[in-house]
């Protein structure tokens, strides 16, 4: 069974949990997810079954989609719900132009430092680790970008975001930040993923009815996408049956200018490859036997 399965995951289970939970379900050898929702988290989570998990560092890539409750007036330590309360102050009387002119600095691009509960890498550890350990490093910003901020509703100690933004955007971080721009503190109370890369709500499957369906493997192989739909954000070319069996074998290609990553597909449009165009030949990023 190879390609994409795209779950609606819960709130509750880790995504490693979601994992291991469709690898036991489907009876597969290889699965893993192509970037983490937090257990508080709900909505898009790919999975990549068989020779998809060959490619999923290229699926990551793509942008992400969010739907967001902050809670101002509350900081926690891990910036979300399920954090303990480190801060609580009184949330200002809010107006939308006040709010406008809140969210406006975190449009665009920018850089943004990661928070202590994540998966980040500093000195060879996790964060996260760090953070349970009671410790508290200096962290790099990093370089982030958010496409679309928009506010969709709030009351009087709560706004409602839509965000669309870069990978490696932390939307809890977002929601700490906005709380100090407000002189009150605030937390991610909600968070729904919408759209991860090609990924949509529209084309997931809710984690609970896994189990009724994981008899049936030709209503899941169905449900799934191909590693070709996986990357479908890639520009492709698409090759000969003679130059097919050259790009299985690594064999570098003469091929016309084409920017960025691209996929190489076969006559009947498999994903044969990931490559680049190098001075008018095809470089393999990853090569699919």
């Amino acid at each position: 069974m190879d390609g994409v399965l795209v779950i609606d995951k819960p709130s509750g289970p880790t995504s490693f949990d979601v994992v291991r939970q469709v690898r036991a379900l489907l009876k597969v050898k290889k699965a893993g997810h192509t970037g983490t929702l937090d257990p508080m988290a709900t909505g898009v989570l790919p999975i990549c079954l068989g020779e998809a998990t060959k490619v999923a560092g290229f699926i990551t890539e793509g942008d992400k989609a969010y739907e967001a409750t902050v809670r101002l007036g509350v900081e926690t330590d891990t910036q979300d719900a399920q954090g303990k309360v480190t801060a609580e102050s009184a949330v200002p009387p809010l107006t939308a132009p006040m709010l406008d002119a809140t969210l406006a600095p975190f449009r665009g691009t920018f850089e943004q430092v990661p928070p202590m509960y994540s998966a980040v890498k500093v000195a060879g550890k996790r964060l996260y680790e760090l953070a349970r350990a009671g410790e508290e490093v200096e962290r790099a910003g990093r370089q982030v970008t958010v496409y679309e901020l928009t506010l969709r509703d709030f009351s009087s100690d709560r706004l409602r975001l839509s965000v669309r933004c870069s990978k490696g955007f932390f939307v809890r971080t977002l929601a700490y930040d906005i709380g100090r721009a407000l002189g009150c503190g605030a937390h991610l109370e909600m968070l729904r993923r919408t759209m991860s890369g090609p990924f949509t709500l529209a084309q997931a499957l809710p984690l609970a009815e896994l189990p009724g369906l994981a008899q049936d493997r030709a209503t899941v192989a169905r449900k799934l996408l191909s590693l070709s739909e996986a990357l479908s954000h890639l520009p492709s070319l698409r090759v000969s049956a003679a130059d097919a069996a050259r790009v299985t074998h690594g064999v570098p290609l003469e091929a016309p200018a084409m920017p960025g990553r691209i996929r190489v597909l076969g006559p009947d449009g498999t994903l044969l490859a990931v490559a680049e165009v190098l001075k008018g030949r095809l470089s393999y990023l990853r090569v699919l036997a």
